[in-house]
């Protein structure tokens, strides 16, 4: 008697494979949250020291702060962060960090080129937790709304 090959999508490698990516996905978006909360709690408090910053830098920080626009951004850090890591609203969480990271990315690579391997990090955490959820952006990407 003749057995047929098991589908491929029943094989025990690629079920580990699965596994191996459902792992590295918990693994990404609680770092993610952990560094997103961490800091987002950090702009209220003031847990960890800044040191003064010269420059563009400085005086792009210092208007944020006197504008009270930090406390916005520490904000949805922060609840972007407690989102990543109750694993709840995951979808709105990523998108709530999309302009928090791109404005990190740029801030890291034109006025203070030495926190750019973290935020280089961060986005790579960012997008494998986006790939992950994929799913749930797709309507972002209709050619033509109707």
């Amino acid at each position: 008697m003749q057995r047929f090959p098991a589908h491929p999508y029943q094989s025990k490698k690629y079920l580990r494979k699965i596994t191996l990516m459902r792992i590295i996905t918990v693994i990404a978006r609680l770092l993610l949250g952990v560094i997103f909360f961490v800091f987002g709690l950090n702009g209220f408090l003031g847990f960890i020291p800044m040191p003064p910053l010269e420059g563009a830098a400085g005086a792009f920080i210092g208007s944020l702060a006197s504008s009270h626009y930090l406390y916005l951004v520490a904000g949805v850090q922060l609840i972007a962060g407690v989102l990543l890591l109750i694993n709840r609203f995951v979808p709105l969480a990523l998108a709530m960090l999309a302009p928090m990271i791109a404005n990190i990315l740029a801030y890291h690579a034109t006025m203070q080129p030495s926190g750019f391997p973290l935020a280089i990090f961060t986005t790579l955490l960012w997008v494998i937790v986006v790939w992950r959820y994929r799913a749930h952006f797709t309507s972002l990407f209709v050619h033509k709304a109707e």
